[in-house]
């Protein structure tokens, strides 16, 4: 199958995924008499500094280890060819649960499924019927990105002057563009003639790759950076501070990085993490199907938000949750244009 079509594919079972399914994410404490079981969690190329993506994957690992009691231990992953290797390891050292984080990883998940059928598996950012083989023992652990993209849509759309925001992405794959398409779609709901520049770095580590993109669209008129590239996208929000513009974060609440964050587009991976591992622990893990996050079950939302930024912007914000939950926004699109 062509990629385009393979992309165009996934994105529309994530939107019926998205709505059809609701799982609930809730961390109530086991009971004492569960057994401690082994849970691995592999990255992807980006490794536990790209203080994104992997970073809340092995967060919710250590939350895991110390709320639950299980064995914890990551296999870093330096090039795609670390892949398999890593998650067939876990496996034969007998893990109850190998997660792989990230989209990048489905054809290696479903190959290490098919080897080890006994083993649980779980992969972020891939929906379980789109796997090659669909494997019954891997569950998707998939997140409604549009509607964190929309909420940080909306923050920019409110601040910018110049009435045009930017994003840079790191490849064009549905989690990616899920969140630019919610940015940009939202956005405009605030300001109708909103420009929405966007680009790709085609990387997820390079950050002088996503810099020069950023640099790129601020000298287009862009005064809002929305960063949508892992530990690449760091370098968006370094040419923002750099020319005096706003940043916004990705996955992790970000606004750690300086005052001109205004804000992040949470996607609580640690969260996924923790509930999966609880799954398993309690008895109730089942593959050949997804868990789904989204801002109803608390999955995705915004991060903190920058002391420079406008006071009455929270209350907007929390207007625009609600009216996600209702689903006043209409469909908020995944795909960019």
């Amino acid at each position: 199958m062509k990629k385009s079509k393979l992309i165009a594919l996934l994105g529309v079972s994530l939107v019926a995924l998205l709505a059809l399914a609701v799982t609930s994410i809730g961390s109530a404490a086991p009971a004492k008499n569960q057994a401690t079981i082994k849970v691995a969690l592999v990255t992807d190329i980006g490794g536990l500094d790209d203080k994104s993506f992997n970073m809340l994957a092995n967060q919710g690992l250590k939350q895991a280890i110390k709320d639950l009691g299980v064995q914890g231990r990551v296999f870093i992953s330096k090039s795609n060819a670390d892949y398999v290797p890593n998650l067939s390891t876990a496996a034969r050292q007998k893990y109850d649960l190998v997660i792989a984080v990230g989209f990048l990883m489905a054809d290696a998940i479903s190959a290490a499924a098919k080897s080890f059928p006994a083993t649980n598996f779980a992969i972020i950012d891939y929906p379980w019927v789109a796997l090659k083989g669909k494997p019954k023992n891997v569950r998707g652990l998939i997140f409604a990105e549009e509607e964190a993209g929309c909420l940080v849509g909306t923050a920019a759309a409110t601040v910018s002057k110049t009435g045009t925001i930017g994003s840079v992405g790191g490849l064009k794959i549905p989690p990616v563009d899920a969140f630019i398409a919610g940015y940009q779609y939202c956005g405009k709901k605030v300001n109708p003639k909103l420009k929405a520049l966007n680009g790709y770095s085609q990387d997820f580590v390079d950050q002088a790759k996503c810099k020069e993109q950023a640099f790129n669209q601020i000298a287009k008129g862009a005064d809002v950076m929305f960063q949508v590239a892992g530990g690449c996208g760091l370098g968006v929000l370094s040419a923002a501070k750099e020319k005096g513009k706003w940043g916004i974060g990705v996955d992790a609440d970000q606004w750690y990085i300086g005052p001109h964050i205004l804000t992040s587009a949470q996607k609580k991976v640690n969260v996924s993490v923790y509930s999966t591992a609880q799954m398993v622990q309690d008895g109730t893990f089942k593959g050949g199907t997804d868990s789904v996050f989204n801002v109803k079950n608390n999955g995705v939302g915004y991060g903190k938000l920058s002391t420079k930024a406008p006071k009455s912007l929270k209350a907007l914000l929390e207007k625009t949750v609600a009216e996600i939950k209702a689903g006043k926004l209409g469909k908020i699109p995944r795909t960019v244009k």
